[in-house]
């Protein structure tokens, strides 16, 4: 004679099946990790909220080139302790002024690759808290260092995005509570305490503008839109299984 699941077991399994076809990642679980007997329900929440920058991060290049190494680099301090002088007098801090790039290479003839002659890239980084400034900063770097600068990369980013971070994880749980009623409801469960609370690590992309040149007319300041920034929070929640 067969033996027969209790009503409940046979219930839950059930439930997991028919869950199982939903686009959604959570679901009813088995024992947990820890060892506990009961079964849970995980659920899982996204919160995503909007902000605007205030932050912008320009990576500027100043590259030159010479018949030796030596007259290149000369060349090229030159011109990168005029960017850096430049963007100090435009109110951007010595510790928001970083060197985080110098490379010195050799250029080749094509045909015999002979060098021909030594190319110089200073990159210098420099974080402006005021975005209605950046294009004014970067005009004034093209002043200052003429054809030699490369707006190497822009990218923008939130200074203190703590209140913003604050709704999307509120936003993420109420989802995921949300998400874990319906998992109950549809398993013909009750839903018990939470078991755990697991936020999710996520970053967001940046927002890059590569490697251009400086050039046209000079009197027209380059313009620098920040956009909005989307912030998301992920998180997963376990709760018990009332029996």
């Amino acid at each position: 004679m067969k033996r027969q699941l209790p009503i409940l077991s046979a219930g839950l399994a059930l439930g997991a099946l028919a869950l199982a076809g939903c686009s959604s990642p959570g679901g009813v679980s088995g024992p947990a990790a820890g060892g506990s007997d009961v079964p849970g329900i995980t659920a899982n929440g996204v919160g995503t909220v909007t902000g605007t920058p205030d932050v912008v991060t320009i990576v500027l290049g100043v590259q030159t080139q010479g018949p030796s190494a030596n007259s290149a680099l000369d060349a090229n301090a030159q011109q990168a302790n005029a960017l850096v002088s430049t963007l100090k007098g435009k109110g951007v801090a010595d510790a928001d002024i970083t060197t985080s790039q110098l490379s010195v290479s050799p250029d080749y003839n094509s045909p015999d690759g002979r060098i021909t002659g030594y190319q110089v890239t200073n990159q210098v980084t420099a974080t402006v808290h005021d975005v209605a400034a950046a294009g004014g900063i970067i005009d004034a770097a093209g002043a200052a260092a003429g054809d030699a600068i490369r707006v190497q990369q822009l990218s923008f980013s939130i200074g203190d995005d703590s209140g913003l971070r604050a709704r999307a994880r509120a936003d993420a749980v109420k989802q995921a509570q949300a998400q874990a009623r319906q998992l109950a409801d549809a398993a013909g469960v009750r839903l018990g305490n939470i078991r755990s609370i697991t936020e999710v690590p996520s970053a967001p992309p940046p927002t890059p503008m590569y490697a251009r040149p400086l050039g046209g007319d000079s009197a027209r300041q380059t313009p620098v839109q920040p956009g909005s920034q989307k912030l998301t929070v992920a998180v997963d929640v376990v709760y018990d299984i009332d029996q």
